[in-house]
């Protein structure tokens, strides 16, 4: 673990689990970074918060900062597994950042990768969903590190016997209602070697690699950003292979999205078929000329953020020096209404699909700057800058 060159203040995010606890007990030998530990409880079980409690006593024991993420947003829809995934990635990340860690540090093994692998080949990915999971990933600030990936489950629970440390087994990961646990025992039914499995998601991993680099490319042609849209030039983009295309507008909607995932891929071609599409939180639109992705509206209708921290994951406002905030100033959404307040249309540089999920500054039913539609043009708006095969995307304004 070592060798990964962890930061002075690291996350770790503990299950209960014995590859999280693993993971815990390992990263005492990391060499004086500070150390934090979370656990999220997605409220699906009765046990879940004993095992909670159970990290919490062992990080403890460890002299070790523990905190309980609780997940309350499952309806009873969808696919449970993918929301609660999410979720988690969602919960830590929050966790992060609100304690000022540089890096969490999660447990997966070559097990992990294995099933991975083997879960998206059924699902028919192509070379990124049959990479391999990074050992280092940067997303929104965090970077997320995956240090066991070079163990077994098995190898990691007989070292917890050695030193008689505790766990816990989820018996949700023996119910073969879910996906993940069928590819498991299917792995044990054929004898497959997870480690030459992982090897087969690495080699994918370099195929990945050389795929982004001819994407970056493509981006840095074609391409430019403008108040937080992605706009490629739309005769360029048609021309380029169908991989590239795939590629460029998946991770476009992905950080325009503020997404850890890309869409699914029969989405993707769907979407680039059409002249207009809604997906993944974002709007693509095509005229003649270009080929524009920004925010879906309806996607950003009911979020809201305190004035001074970042809205939808990826906005900073900033009012003018010296200003002093009226009243309960909040970011939110734009929208019709607001834009209705914005008559001045010769500041309105974007179209009206952007300006309606750009962020504005609200105290109430007021609305006091709309920046990107020219209403309070002093305040400074910054979206996140793209990173990946979209950071050398040119600046318009």
């Amino acid at each position: 673990m070592a060798a990964l060159d962890p930061p002075a203040r690291l996350g770790l995010a503990v299950s209960g689990g014995g590859d999280s606890m693993a993971l815990l007990h390992l990263a005492q030998q990391w060499g004086g970074a500070d150390l934090h530990v979370a656990t999220v409880d997605h409220g699906l079980r009765p046990e879940a918060a004993a095992e909670a409690k159970l990290v919490a006593q062992e990080a403890q024991r460890l002299g070790l900062r523990h905190v309980t993420l609780r997940w309350q947003g499952w309806d009873g829809r969808g696919n449970l597994q993918d929301q609660a995934r999410q979720a988690r990635r969602a919960l830590l990340q929050d966790w992060a950042a609100g304690a000022g860690l540089g890096a969490v540090a999660l447990g997966h093994t070559s097990d992990d990768q294995a099933e991975t692998l083997l879960m998206r080949l059924a699902r028919g990915s192509g070379v990124d969903g049959l990479a391999a999971m990074a050992a280092r990933r940067e997303t929104d600030g965090i970077l997320w590190l995956r240090p066991l990936l070079g163990f077994g489950r098995a190898e990691l629970r007989d070292a917890l016997r050695r030193k008689s440390l505790p766990w816990v087994d989820d018996p949700s990961n023996d119910d073969p209602r879910f996906e993940r646990v069928k590819i498991r025992q299917a792995l044990a039914t054929l004898d497959l070697d997870p480690a030459r499995l992982s090897e087969t998601a690495a080699r994918m991993a370099e195929a990945r690699a050389v795929l982004d680099q001819t994407a970056q490319a493509a981006a840095r042609a074609i391409g430019r950003s403008e108040a937080g849209d992605i706009v490629f030039d739309r005769s360029g983009f048609d021309a380029l292979p169908a991989d590239t295309r795939q590629r460029l507008l998946a991770e476009a909607m992905r950080q325009i999205a503020s997404s850890p995932y890309r869409p699914r891929l029969s989405a993707l071609q769907a979407a680039l078929a059409a002249p207009r599409a809604t997906l993944h939180g974002c709007l693509i639109t095509r005229n003649a000329k270009e080929m524009r992705i920004t925010r879906e509206a309806q996607a950003v209708r009911g979020v809201i953020a305190p004035l001074g921290t970042d809205w939808d994951r990826r906005w900073s406002l900033t009012p003018p020096q010296g200003q002093q905030s009226m009243g309960d100033p909040e970011i939110r959404a734009l929208g019709p209404t607001g834009l209705a307040l914005c008559p001045d249309r010769v500041f309105w540089h974007l179209p009206r699909a952007s300006l309606l999920a750009s962020p504005a500054i609200w105290d109430g039913a007021r609305l006091i700057a709309a920046p990107l539609a020219g209403l309070g043009r002093d305040w400074q708006v910054q979206p996140r800058p793209f990173t990946g095969v979209l950071a050398e995307l040119a600046n318009s304004h």
